[in-house]
């Protein structure tokens, strides 16, 4: 490189031009670094959706429409005080979309215990006792009078609250008794897990036919669940 030559390249090496010009190269590979990590978390909560179970009518107890074209899937904790606020917004949901049903699973988080792991138990013998009606009612109790935060329902009063929804009070107590439900309640706390759930209320909107799935996690306001559906319509 002749002497001419030599000093351009210095001069420019030292101008604001070529200062402009190596961070316009670092902002671009900074851009696609964060895309490409970006579309990697993307396809690994994909695939984390993928895990959630498909509604399941013998397994599930379901509130709306049985066989709706669209599922809200919540995994929830009796004693968390965002699933008690939830509650209401979810039943307001599928009032206000009969095309979209509402599925309870299990999601007793563990500094609840033992009273939101009790509290999914019992709602599962009310449950077997009195059909998914009597699931519902009394799951809308639980919430109702709940103060959250793991000591918010004494578990012996889970056996009176059955029997204020007319179950048999032994046959309840029996069954509670029993843990028959333990194991139920643990597997939809694991698929939870899969699907990518790490608090509660941990949400899925699904297109029932196709399997599509969108993530609405957290106690999100009637607005955002019902944003989350549009999306997913459009994506079909």
């Amino acid at each position: 490189m002749d002497e001419k030559l030599s000093q351009k390249w210095q001069e420019y090496m030292q101008s604001e031009a070529f200062e402009n010009r190596v961070e316009e190269v670092i902002l671009q590979f900074i851009e696609k670094h964060n895309q490409a990590q970006a579309e990697q978390q993307k396809k690994a909560q994909e695939d984390r959706m993928a895990n959630v179970s498909a509604v399941d009518s013998e397994s599930d107890y379901i509130r709306g429409e049985q066989k709706a074209e669209f599922s809200l899937i919540e995994y929830s904790d009796f004693e968390c005080p965002f699933c008690k606020r939830f509650h209401k917004t979810a039943m307001q949901f599928i009032e206000q979309n009969p095309e979209v049903n509402w599925v309870y699973r299990h999601f007793p988080l563990n500094f609840h215990n033992p009273g939101a792991q009790k509290q999914a138990e019992a709602s599962e013998c009310a449950g077997e006792l009195g059909g998914n009606d009597a699931f519902w009612q009394y799951t809308d109790l639980i919430y109702e009078r709940t103060r959250s935060n793991g000591k918010g329902f004494p578990i012996d009063k889970l056996a009176p609250l059955a029997v204020e929804i007319g179950l048999d009070q032994e046959a309840f107590k029996q069954c509670l008794n029993s843990e028959k439900y333990k194991r139920k309640v643990l597997q939809q706390f694991t698929n939870g897990q899969a699907g990518g759930v790490t608090g509660t209320p941990g949400n899925f909107i699904r297109h029932n036919a196709s399997g599509a799935i969108i993530a609405v996690h957290g106690a999100q306001p009637l607005r955002v669940l019902k944003q989350a559906l549009e999306n997913l319509k459009q994506g079909q």
